[in-house]
């Protein structure tokens, strides 16, 4: 159940495989964060690319947060959504500069990561519009090193050493420097790395009078099974706040803090339902083939990410222990020495934390479909998009005469 909506119920309507998104579990994540930063001038900039189905973002909206956006076309869609610019940010790597000059056009917040982009929005702008500037500050963090984007490797910002080459180009330009940004990976779990990236944050902030904001990016780990740690919020509130008041007192006057999570924020909220298409028994592993892959969820072969599995079509069986994988061409493991209650074909299984970097990273390899999504919100479900067809996956294909060739 979800919020009273039986989850089986719904596989009966909707099919499989199934995105389920709790609106209420957003909501929670949203009233935690701004308990912690309660007293201080935070705002909540949702990172669209975790789940950018129209409906999560106006139900963002709804919740008072603002978005963090990547690309035009997730731009587009915050607008679509009710977004004004100024509840935007853009932060976009390795984007043609017209993409960024479109989206400065539009009176949106942009985010800048490297010297080549700062130097043409400084030729196109002299100081006319703000910008902010994404700083590298050579930190290892994070639970994957594919997550991580802090360190000196990283392409993701201006490396903290070239500093002196920024303030060239600031000074040159005279460009008005409202944010510094900083964002060193994912599943990070200790607040003594948002501290250390502040601390850079700050010892170079003196060189921009006209800061607004820091962006402290996001990366907060959060629990993929019974028992796991995640980041405690109220104590990284507690210890940035303290830090983030004695900073600006130095700097002579109050800015804002900013932070831009997506996983955070959904993937507690998100549960792909699967159906079990085989159960598989060889000599050494019991197989569970079920309706999906990496097609619809990547993390875990992408990743390495641990997902909880629940049989929901027999809750009080004998547990056996299973490789869950899935129906595409290719070794897609979803999840290895999977317990679960004992699986029958034709069984649901729920893979749990699914809210994040689940939809919005599928594809239609193996030419699979995509699923469908339900929001859940006051004890309802809402259909927010249905399941491709095979007309969806025909649409942008351009049929030719081929006769000539036969």
């Amino acid at each position: 159940m979800i919020q009273g909506v039986d989850l089986v119920d719904l596989t009966n309507q909707h099919g499989t495989p199934l995105y389920v998104y709790d609106a209420s579990v957003i909501a929670r994540q949203v009233d935690e964060m701004t308990a912690a930063f309660a007293g201080q001038s935070m705002k909540i900039k949702y990172a669209a690319k975790a789940l950018t189905n129209i409906s999560i973002l106006k139900l963002m909206r709804s919740l008072g947060v603002g978005l963090d956006v990547v690309s035009r076309q997730e731009l587009e869609l915050a607008f679509k959504a009710g977004y004004a610019p100024a509840d935007l940010q853009y932060t976009p790597n390795c984007v043609a500069f017209e993409e960024i000059r479109w989206a400065a056009e539009q009176g949106v917040q942009v985010t800048l990561d490297n010297i080549s982009m700062l130097e043409k929005f400084g030729e196109t702008y002299r100081g006319d519009k703000p910008c902010c500037i994404r700083f590298n500050p050579h930190i290892m963090a994070g639970g994957h090193l594919k997550i991580s984007t802090g360190h000196i490797d990283s392409k993701f910002g201006i490396s903290i050493l070239q500093i002196t080459e920024i303030m060239e180009v600031v000074k040159k330009y005279r460009l008005q420097v409202n944010g510094l940004h900083i964002h060193t990976g994912s599943d990070i779990l200790d607040t003594e790395v948002f501290l250390k990236g502040a601390g850079i944050l700050f010892g170079v902030a003196e060189k921009f009078p006209d800061l607004e904001y820091i962006d402290f990016g996001s990366g907060f780990k959060v629990s993929y099974q019974e028992g796991d740690p995640a980041t405690d919020i109220v104590d990284l509130g507690k210890q940035l706040k303290v830090a983030f008041r004695e900073f600006c007192q130095q700097y002579g006057r109050p800015l804002e803090i900013w932070f831009e999570p997506g996983k955070f924020l959904v993937s507690e909220a998100g549960t792909l339902l699967v159906n079990s298409n085989v159960v598989k028994t060889t000599p050494a592993t019991v197989f569970v083939g079920v309706d999906s892959g990496m097609n619809h969820l990547i993390r875990p072969m992408l990743y390495d990410a641990h997902h909880e599995m629940v049989n929901i079509s027999n809750l009080n069986g004998h547990t056996r222990v299973y490789a869950v994988v899935g129906y595409i061409c290719e070794t897609d493991t979803l999840g290895w020495n999977v317990t679960l209650n004992e699986v029958s074909e034709g069984d649901i299984i729920a893979i749990k934390n699914a809210g994040a970097y689940g939809f919005s990273m599928s594809s239609n390899y193996n030419s699979r479909l995509r699923p469908a999504e339900v929001l859940i919100l006051d004890g309802k479900a809402h259909l927010i998009r249905r399941r491709e067809s095979l007309d969806d996956l025909m649409a942008t294909q351009i049929l030719i005469d081929l006769r000539s060739k036969i």
